[in-house]
């Protein structure tokens, strides 16, 4: 499972995902800074990867398309890189599994 970070959450943290979820990247990496959500929802549906966010946007094209991709949603509010790395690390069997299910298009991870 891959993932691929939104905007809002840091580039740096791709590194350190790398052992939990190989090949993961980070929307700017992937040339798609400042495009709009439909434009990366389907960069991440069509390239395999789960979209993860703090944004309720993607929740809208969930609820719109369903999935894939599936979406992990961060409910997290202002935390540090840390915090999210934690969070995604700890989740890795639920994220993983709720990928896995095709009736699940959003996981909330906190």
């Amino acid at each position: 499972m891959k993932l691929l970070l939104d905007e809002n959450l840091s580039h740096r943290l791709v590194v350190h995902l790398q052992g939990s979820y190989p090949g993961s990247s980070q929307v700017s990496l992937v040339g798609l800074g400042g495009t709009d959500d439909l434009a990366v929802w389907r960069f991440a549906r069509d390239q395999g990867f789960a979209v993860v966010t703090k944004d309720n946007d993607f929740l809208d094209l969930a609820a719109l398309h369903g999935s894939p991709p599936i979406v992990v949603r961060l409910v997290l509010g202002n935390s540090s890189n840390q915090r999210v790395l934690a969070a995604l690390l700890s989740h890795l069997e639920a994220i993983e599994s709720a990928a896995a299910r095709i009736d699940t298009a959003v996981i909330e991870v906190g």
